[in-house]
């Protein structure tokens, strides 16, 4: 079952359906690392990202796969160590992570600047 709702209305509707799937505190900034490598571990994620709670990065991925957009596999013969990979559908938000990206590196320029 997909966490995310579709909106089937007027205009405006297929940006609630992709907020919908990225929003969530983590979401973007979790897709942003993901996009930086093929697979990526859950311990990684947690380095990267200090400020998200183990028990947050586990919700937001586990919406994630739910989504479609990652997936989960063992890394190890044991098990224990988790990776997570973009699904081809994943792989199509590249453009709008990207977007963000570059938008708040320029917005974070644009304030350094006017301090």
């Amino acid at each position: 079952m997909m966490s995310g709702e579709l909106y089937d209305c007027a205009a405006g509707c297929p940006v609630q359906n992709t907020v919908d799937i990225i929003s969530g505190k983590w979401k973007s900034v979790i897709l942003y690392h993901l996009f930086q490598g093929d697979a990526t571990r859950f311990s990684t994620l947690n380095k990267a990202i200090p400020s998200v709670t183990e028990r947050m990065l586990a919700l937001q991925l586990a919406q994630l796969e739910a989504d479609h957009v990652i997936t989960k596999k063992p890394g190890d013969a044991d098990g224990r160590a988790t990776e997570y990979g973009l699904t081809e559908f994943g792989q199509t938000l590249a453009p709008v992570i990207q977007a963000m990206a570059t938008w708040g590196e320029a917005y974070q320029a644009r304030q350094k600047a006017t301090a």
